[in-house]
């Protein structure tokens, strides 16, 4: 399908980003569906957005005789439309047009390949359906006939439609109550491996995928494409030390996601409030990696990651191999002097080792669990454990005392080791 992507840079608005650089993200955006033939980019300046069309009059028929001459199908607007808005501009050009969340939603739709995920782009979707349904298709108010099994007497088009979307959206919110129940038994089930978690998170596009590759081994789809991963894969690893951990990686943020889609998406980045460590991957290359990092920043926010837990987290400085070699060393120099920093190349394997080291140091020495009977004569052991901050839970019998303990392995050794000596 012949297409061409316009960004709308509404020139009142001193926070835009560059329009260049959105209109550049958007393509890639666009790039990221498969059968489409992008036959250009435009940056539109609007002065004043019009309420029924968005651009003006002059605007539009300049549009339009490009369109002709480039014999588009599609029309990409990177921006949020009104259904009015969609609607005239679709009359206007005679194309196809999807604005942001829509492009967003049918590449959601495109890649998604678990239960999950399917069922949470089909409910974003009708939702967003359900939204230019009620506003926009009121004009469908013929009447349709009055048969049992499509509606009542008198049912219009627009009821018996909104009605349908209404019913497939509550069926789907049952069975994500269901896979959301399985996922949440799964969590617990590996929560019992004393194996951490350590999520990879970062602005779409950022190179999570392609680290993930690098460090498991696996095969997980990476390209350089926005939203590559959709779903979230988890594969088990081991540290240089012998270490067993599990990575997960997770579907890419992005700034302006429709709010409808970081709530359907939720779910599936519950793995990163349940991880152990977060590694935060940057496109240190990108001219915008400041303003992705405070976008990364915000969504952990929104789904409940505090300030304290980014603070842990590690920055995964990526992409240095497509630097120049003078700030790619400064680079590594920074990263050097800060335990939290790590710079690498995923896609050449650089820094690997050392972010491995990161991810070891991080996690602290490996902490199992044991049970302790402990006599009423054992009180300097039982004061020690409880010096240590080990003790989980302590039942005390006829005997003395059983004590559930969760430690390190040299917690253990020193424990053992005083033990004897008594």
């Amino acid at each position: 399908m012949r297409t061409h992507v316009l960004h709308p840079s509404l020139t009142a608005d001193k926070n835009r980003r560059p329009a260049e650089l959105a209109l550049a993200e958007a393509v890639s955006l666009t790039e990221a569906l498969p059968d489409l033939e992008i036959m250009g980019g435009t940056v539109v300046p609007v002065p004043k957005p019009r309420a029924g069309t968005l651009f003006g009059t002059g605007k539009l028929e300049e549009l339009n005789q490009l369109f002709k001459e480039e014999e588009v199908d599609l029309v990409i607007i990177d921006g949020p439309l009104s259904p009015v808005q969609q609607r005239n501009l679709e009359r206007a050009w005679k194309v196809k047009i999807l604005d942001r969340t829509g492009l967003i939603l049918e590449i959601f739709g495109d890649r998604a390949q678990t239960r999950e995920g399917v069922l949470q782009v089909e409910l974003a979707h009708l939702n967003y359906q359900k939204t230019r349904l009620v506003r926009s298709w009121t004009h469908l108010e013929r009447q349709r006939g009055a048969l049992g099994f499509v509606g009542g007497p008198g049912e219009t088009q627009i009821e018996a439609d909104r009605r349908a979307l209404s019913e497939r959206i509550q069926a789907i919110r049952k069975s994500l109550e269901k896979v959301v129940r399985t996922r949440a038994l799964h969590r617990a089930g590996r929560k019992k491996v004393p194996f951490p978690i350590v999520a990879l998170v970062g602005y779409t596009n950022a190179g999570k995928s392609t680290l993930f590759n690098t460090i498991t081994g696996a095969d997980t789809f990476a390209e350089d494409q926005l939203f590559a991963t959709l779903d979230p894969t988890m594969r088990g690893m081991t540290l240089p030390s012998g270490r067993r951990v599990i990575l997960s990686d997770t579907v890419g943020f992005i700034s302006d996601l429709p709010t409808q889609l970081v709530a359907a998406f939720r779910a599936t980045l519950e793995e990163v409030l349940d991880a152990d460590l977060i590694l935060h991957v940057r496109d240190i290359s990108h001219p915008e990696t400041e303003a992705q990092a405070r976008d990364v920043s915000a969504i952990l926010a929104d789904l409940g990651v505090d300030e304290d837990r980014q603070d842990l987290m590690i920055e995964v400085l990526n992409k240095i191999d497509q630097l120049p070699p003078d700030e790619a060393t400064a680079i590594e120099t920074r990263a050097a002097r800060d335990p939290r920093l790590v710079a690498t190349s995923a896609l050449k394997g650089r820094g690997i080792d050392t972010l491995l080291s990161a991810i070891e140091t991080a996690l602290g020495e490996p902490v199992t669990d044991a049970t302790l009977k402990l006599s009423f004569a054992d009180g300097r052991q039982r004061a020690w454990l409880y010096d240590q901050g080990v003790v989980e839970s302590e039942t005390q019998g006829d005997a003395g005392y059983e004590l559930q303990v969760s430690w390190t392995e040299k917690q253990r050794q020193s424990y053992e080791d005083m033990t004897s000596k008594h």
